[in-house]
């Protein structure tokens, strides 16, 4: 149901933060802060969280703030309004990204509706999928949600590039865990059980999978014991669908279009309960990143890649609250 009744502008403001800031993010550093002016909302990328080990270009930091961009633009359909966005730059302000703005009334549609009520209960997975498939359909509407970004979604269905893919992905988690400033990195973002931080990946917060005999790394999801491409029987819970998202270029601007594509894949593959697990380690490794484009992607950029299906648990997420992502405009 589209929100008619008359609200004040800081309202209205409030109102578009608290549900950007449900995005999803790398490893949940929600690296983003937002000003306000009346009902117009100015998204910022907050270099103070970004991985500089794993992400120095900052392409893994801009995903999310598209991410967090998608979800003010749905946020303010919701409210019945076109969303006015301003791609913003400033080289004073290298993190200022957008103005939202509530532009002329439009009522939202039915598929908006049902998207805007999926931004709080998308989770991102880590561990198997239960064994049956995804529902009729879903791919090619997922693809049209990419494209809908000016992004791609390509779907690994060769058994064989998905084991490549998969052990790319754990040649880059043990080549990186050999660097001892991205473990730092790695742990900053890795909150102990039962810490009330409000952001980065609680160990807690997702179910293990009982047949990895290695402790699991809270902030990753990687390879091994998933069996990206064995039989059911062999492996501790479905892989899922392996996909690629990407981008025709590979610059500031694509790596927000590839963020805002992201969000509206997960929006939309969530209304029939499908969630995605993250592999981004081999994106994290320029020379990997480079033979993964060559090999898998016809020439694109990948920007990510993730596995989607119907978790077998749900996990549980966190957020900051509006209060600690409002920051006056210098």
């Amino acid at each position: 149901m589209n929100v008619t009744h008359a609200v004040s502008e800081q309202d209205t403001a409030h109102f578009l933060v608290d549900a950007a800031a449900w995005a999803p993010s790398v490893h949940n550093t929600q690296p983003w802060w937002f000003g306000t002016r009346g009902s117009t909302v100015t998204l910022h990328a907050d270099p103070e969280r970004r991985l500089n080990v794993a992400d120095p270009d900052g392409r893994e930091m801009l995903m999310s703030c598209g991410a967090a961009l998608c979800t003010l633009r749905l946020a303010a359909r919701r409210l019945g309004h076109s969303p006015q966005v301003r791609m913003a730059s400033d080289p004073d302000r290298p993190g200022l990204i957008a103005d939202v703005t509530l532009g002329p009334a439009r009522p939202a549609g039915e598929e908006e509706n049902r998207m805007y009520d999926q931004i709080r209960r998308r989770r991102t997975h880590r561990g198997g999928f239960r064994p049956e498939g995804l529902p009729a359909g879903l791919l090619q509407a997922l693809r049209t949600c990419a494209l809908d970004e000016n992004a791609a979604l390509r779907v690994v269905a060769d058994p064989r590039a998905r084991i490549a893919l998969g052990a790319l992905t754990e040649v880059a988690e043990q080549l990186l865990r050999q660097n001892p400033d991205y473990c730092a990195e790695m742990a900053r973002w890795a909150p102990r059980p039962g810490s009330r931080r409000r952001d980065g990946v609680h160990e807690d917060a997702y179910p293990h999978d009982p047949g990895r005999t290695d402790p699991p790394f809270a902030q990753r999801d990687f390879a091994r014991g998933h069996g990206w491409g064995l039989p059911a029987g062999e492996r501790h819970g479905a892989a899922g669908v392996v996909a690629l998202l990407t981008t025709r270029t590979d610059e500031r601007g694509a790596w927000l279009e590839a963020g805002q594509a992201l969000q509206h894949v997960l929006l939309r593959a969530a209304q029939d309960g499908v969630s995605a697990a993250f592999h981004t380690q081999a994106l994290e490794i320029p020379e990997l990143r480079e033979l993964i484009r060559a090999r898998f992607c016809d020439g694109a950029h990948p920007q990510t890649i993730m596995r989607l299906g119907v978790a077998e648990r749900e996990g549980r997420s966190v957020r900051r609250p509006p209060e600690e992502l409002i920051r006056p405009e210098p």
